[in-house]
């Protein structure tokens, strides 16, 4: 699955009935209940990356990109949005980039 089709689901369950779809629950419940759960994946994917173990790592950054697509949803920031912003840093070093901010 692309990450494309992925946001695209995402998308096409924001109305989606929340007693049938876990995406919808999730955005019913509103971008800072949506925010919270990303951050929670993404301590358990660090926690994994810690360990070292890498099919468990594998699955918690399979669930930080769900969660991080769905909050950036909450927000009606999109996908295309976020790569659009990476295209406009691409060839710029990390460290010059950081020194615009």
């Amino acid at each position: 699955m692309s990450l494309e089709r992925l946001a695209a689901t995402i998308a096409a369950r924001k109305g989606a009935d929340p007693d049938t779809s876990w995406t919808a629950k999730l955005l019913a419940k509103g971008p800072e209940k949506c925010a919270e759960k990303f951050g929670e994946e993404a301590v358990e994917a660090i926690i994994e990356a810690v360990k070292g173990d890498r099919a468990r790592l594998t699955s918690e950054a399979a669930d930080v990109l769900y969660h991080l697509l769905v909050m950036l949803a909450a927000r009606d920031v999109t996908l295309e949005d976020v790569l659009k912003e990476l295209d406009r840093r691409e060839g710029t070093s990390g460290i010059a980039e950081k020194a615009k901010r």
